[in-house]
């Protein structure tokens, strides 16, 4: 009975405190501040003793030095000409396949995902420029929407990941292993929705138009295709060979992206300042959330509201696949409210240790959690990805939504596959480091 009203006094003070408006990380210092107080009746100079522990550790750790160098790395290239050269080079070899240059959605977001490590990003970046070129060429605005928002996702799952990292750094894991963990189920996703562009566009002929017959050469593309390809080597090869760590291998993609922008004459004082500034204030945001989930999920622990759920959950008995779908409904109907950042750091410290106790590699519930983020990138009201497409294209957000279902349906059919087979995630980084 405890474990449920510290539970329950947790729950409603999330709900009250998030659903003010508040900042996310005020939210939680809130919540864990006041949970202190109210159920363990902890004097204020106790919490402040045990935040600025948690705040010195947090702050001191180097893993998470990652996190503002790859967001800055997508900042460069978001204010550079790479995208547009992604989509001229994937053009030639998707155009004569059913469903022609909406494919490029799906390839262009599943290669600067590699070099991202954000959806929010990935989405805008790609689809800057091909909203707008299928929409003059003529293509179906609901299957080239609904692909974007669905392959603009891949950026959560396919490394480098942002939320990856976050995951690592608060269960305790290798981040290294877990960025190995999300390729092949990143491109299995990314092939289940290329596999429904083939059979929706060659089951009707109408949603695209004529093929066109004036490409450019194949050659000619991999040129431009030459700038994503090598930083996606310069960054994984650097992790997968051993050479650098996750945060080292940032840096050197830092590096990398600086030096291609200047071979393209696309740097400038400008472009360096903006991109600083959008990765500051991105990273400052990301690692105050950081910071605060950290003191909840401490908060949590001397209430023993993780291993209280975790022995109900066992006393249920309603086994590993039970616990799966139950988790998976929970992840949804958090992904209706919260971004994906949040829903890692609020819910991790209550269902991990369930998942540990049912026998789960944490490395797979990683990858596990990380697909069902990106769901929620894909359902309203706080969907990330539908608002970057509505900014971008000025269509309402329940069209947005709408075209997006199809996609949330496949990758909700992803999530599934990977639950069946783990070893479609575990394989690799087996392979890899055994």
């Amino acid at each position: 009975m405890d474990a449920l009203i510290s539970g329950f006094t947790v729950l409603v003070l999330i709900l009250l405190f998030l659903g003010s408006g508040v900042w996310v990380f005020v939210g939680l210092l809130l919540v864990s501040t006041t949970g202190l107080a109210l159920v363990l009746d902890f004097p204020p100079h106790r919490i402040g003793v045990i935040l600025s522990k948690i705040l010195f550790r947090s702050a001191s750790s180097w893993e998470l030095a990652a996190i503002p160098l790859f967001i800055w790395m997508g900042e460069i290239i978001f204010r550079t000409n790479i995208s547009s050269r992604l989509f001229e080079g994937l053009a030639p070899f998707v155009s004569r396949l059913p469903g022609g240059l909406i494919h490029t959605n799906v390839a262009g977001s599943t290669l600067f995902a590699a070099v991202s490590g954000s959806s929010a990003a990935t989405t805008a970046t790609v689809g800057k420029i091909t909203t707008v070129e299928l929409k003059r060429r003529g293509y179906d605005e609901s299957l080239s929407l609904g692909s974007l928002a669905g392959a603009g996702s891949l950026g959560l799952l396919i490394p480098p990941s942002i939320v990856m990292i976050i995951y690592g750094v608060l269960a305790e894991v290798s981040i290294t292993r877990l960025f190995a963990a999300g390729i092949l189920p990143g491109l299995l996703v990314a092939g289940l929705y290329s596999a429904y562009i083939l059979v929706r566009c060659a089951m009707t002929p109408g949603l695209e138009p004529p093929k066109d017959t004036q490409l450019v050469s194949k050659r000619r593309a991999l040129l431009d295709l030459l700038p994503v390809l090598l930083l996606v080597g310069l960054v994984l090869g650097a992790i997968y060979s051993g050479l650098a760590t996750p945060s080292e291998a940032a840096a050197v993609g830092v590096l990398g992206t600086l030096v291609l922008a200047t071979l393209l004459r696309q740097m400038s004082l400008g472009l360096l300042c903006d991109s600083l500034m959008g990765a500051v204030r991105a990273s400052a945001m990301v690692c105050s959330i950081l910071v605060a989930a950290a003191f909840l999920s401490t908060a949590m622990g001397y209430m023993h509201v993780p291993q209280d759920v975790a022995s109900l959950i066992a006393a249920a008995d309603i086994g590993p696949y039970g616990l799966i779908a139950l988790l998976a409904l929970f992840y949804i109907v958090l992904g209706f409210f919260l971004d994906g950042i949040s829903i890692v750091v609020m819910s991790l410290p209550i269902t991990l240790p369930p998942i540990i106790a049912m026998g789960f590699d944490p490395i797979w519930f990683g990858v596990f959690l990380v697909l069902m983020v990106e769901l929620g990138q894909m359902t309203p009201p706080v969907g990330f990805n539908l608002f970057v497409i509505q900014g971008l294209t000025g269509v309402p957000i329940g069209r947005v939504a709408r075209a997006a279902f199809p996609f949330f349906l496949l990758m909700a059919f992803g999530v599934a596959i990977v639950t069946i087979w783990p070893q479609i995630v575990l394989w690799l980084p087996s392979a890899l480091f055994d």
